[in-house]
């Protein structure tokens, strides 16, 4: 039993070392703006990426990513998968001690 609660210690001390997460996913889209007279129609189009994710409605939400916050978000969104396996398994070793 004490290796158990020194394996839930060493879990919850992984979970604290990745707090900032967010769920969802990330899209690239075209960022053309659509007016018919914008320099941007012969001209190539950027990338542009967003943010999506449901809210506790089950509604989708979608929010602007900018270029340069793109690492952080993606490191945000490994750290929430990373935080779902921690979870998963503090719940098995919970269970077993119990």
């Amino acid at each position: 039993m004490p290796n158990l609660k020194q394996k839930r210690q060493a879990l919850l001390r992984s979970f604290e070392q990745c707090s900032e997460f967010v769920r969802g996913s990330i899209n690239s889209v075209c960022a053309r703006c659509n007016r018919s007279r914008c320099i941007c129609k012969n001209q190539r189009a950027g990338q542009a990426y967003r943010l999506t994710y449901k809210d506790p409605r089950q509604k989708t939400r979608i929010v602007y990513v900018p270029r340069d916050r793109l690492p952080r978000i993606r490191q945000m969104l490994a750290n929430y998968a990373r935080s779902r396996r921690v979870i998963e398994a503090l719940i098995e070793t919970n269970i077993t001690l119990f």
